[in-house]
């Protein structure tokens, strides 16, 4: 039985609802950024107002002048991710976990009885699960966060991990919640990490 799950997922997708139902259905601990970050608060190093300020975000200077990062003057926001690594291997050690983004499938890529996943879905898809999450929004506005958002996550992924967000090499299943809809997901997940 696989004891911990990991979810990697393209904003609306639905990851974070299927990381929690498979963790409801698996009888599993669920952890998903906000408890990473609350986790990796306790490093003395960071600050409540650093961790909002840095949280998911590339140094600027990121493309053009990353070989000049001193290793003893990191910038904070690898601090930050560092303090998360630190926060997931502990959820991780305990096992029977179900644990959302922060690229914990590269941080636990060397842990047993592991099994990653990468939940993707239309834009079609996406943007009619975040027209129900964000009433008030346009679509217009909802696709450009959407965008922005995997933008994100890909550059943070790539700068911190050196691994390509969403690529199936660093995942032992891809799954198209567009295709096969949410319970299906959970439906598979559950069976693969039985």
């Amino acid at each position: 039985m696989k004891k911990i799950i990991t979810i990697s997922r393209q904003f609306g997708a639905g990851g974070g609802e299927i990381g929690r139902k498979v963790a409801d259905r698996l009888g599993y601990y669920y952890c998903d950024k906000d408890m990473i970050i609350r986790a990796a608060m306790e490093s003395p190093a960071l600050t409540p107002d650093d961790l909002r300020h840095y949280d998911e975000k590339v140094p600027l200077n990121f493309g053009f002048g990353q070989s000049l990062f001193d290793f003893y003057n990191r910038p904070l926001n690898e601090k930050l991710f560092n303090a998360q690594q630190e926060a997931i291997k502990h959820v991780a050690e305990k096992g029977n976990c179900v644990i959302v983004g922060r690229n914990a499938n590269v941080v636990l890529k060397e842990y047993d009885n592991t099994l990653h996943v990468f939940v993707a879905a239309t834009e079609y898809f996406r943007l009619q699960r975040l027209k129900e999450r964000l009433p008030g929004y346009t679509e217009e506005k909802i696709i450009d966060e959407m965008r922005a958002v995997d933008r994100q996550r890909k550059k943070y992924c790539s700068y911190y991990t050196h691994t390509e967000f969403g690529n199936a090499e660093h995942y032992d299943l891809t799954v198209k919640s567009s295709t096969l809809g949410i319970d299906n997901c959970v439906d598979i997940i559950c069976d693969l990490a039985r």
